[in-house]
């Protein structure tokens, strides 16, 4: 599995999942800031970005595929930062390969099976039609119409296109269908050995992800562990308070 990904800087490494629908282009910003300290990698995860598109999906070969880009570029331990989908894949890393992680940063999403919070965002997604499309223009009118105007979720999904490689056509840089297709999966709890290593959760004031009610989970399964809150934030944190995020993230990594 040959990940698509960019680095930036010098210095003790450390690796960046996006979440659900994202790609690296969405952390490249905080990652030039982190890499003033260290050296970072960012990665399209398998069916999102530049990387290879596939039928199979799920956390332990989201795993098994981060293992295997640390060992081709010769980490053989770095800092983990993942980002809710991304979070659940580095917690998932860090409870098999505890060897191979030194501190464990997760936004906004707990070791948890969640229910269903992303119908509404993949059928606006095949509503929009996007293959079929004649503009950017139209693709957003049916992404608002389908989501009421969520104006922070429609922005996030259409960073996601594309002009396909004719430019005849626009498609989505993440691969709607298989990831709907898997999306029982990608809601699943993430289970392993406890990981006794330093981690920070980081969650948004706004989001439901990370709640008292999750929290004996994330105890269980990360018991040195520390908890932030960054004010007025959804659950797309570093986007919606990048400062603020990447102020936690080095403060911890550097402590």
């Amino acid at each position: 599995m040959q990940l698509n990904y960019k680095s930036f800087g010098t210095g003790f490494p450390v690796i960046i999942l996006h979440g659900l629908l994202g790609s690296l282009d969405n952390w490249q910003t905080i990652a030039k800031k982190i890499g003033e300290q260290f050296t970072v990698y960012i990665i399209d995860q398998r069916n999102h970005g530049k990387s290879p598109h596939t039928d199979e999906f799920g956390y332990e070969l989201l795993s098994a595929d981060l293992l295997e880009f640390m060992d081709t570029h010769n980490i053989p331990q770095a800092h983990l930062v993942g980002h809710s989908m991304g979070g659940k894949v580095v917690m998932q890393f860090a409870l098999h390969h505890a060897d191979r992680v030194a501190k464990l940063v997760v936004v906004d999403v707990a070791p948890v099976q969640y229910g269903d919070r992303h119908s509404d965002v993949f059928g606006a997604l095949f509503a929009a039609d996007a293959e079929h499309a004649e503009s950017r223009e139209q693709v957003e009118k049916v992404l608002r119409a389908k989501l009421d105007n969520d104006e922070t979720t429609v922005q996030f999904l259409m960073k996601g296109l594309n002009r396909d490689d004719d430019g005849k056509h626009f498609t989505w840089k993440f691969n709607a269908k298989v990831l709907w297709d898997h999306y029982t999966e990608i809601s699943d709890a993430v289970t392993g050995t406890p990981f006794e290593g330093e981690t920070l959760f980081i969650k948004g004031q706004k989001s439901s992800y990370v709640t008292s009610s999750n929290y004996g989970e994330i105890m269980d399964l990360f018991p040195d562990n520390e908890l932030v809150e960054i004010k007025e934030a959804g659950h797309w944190v570093h986007a919606e308070k990048p400062a603020e995020f990447t102020a936690e993230v080095l403060k911890f990594l550097l402590k």
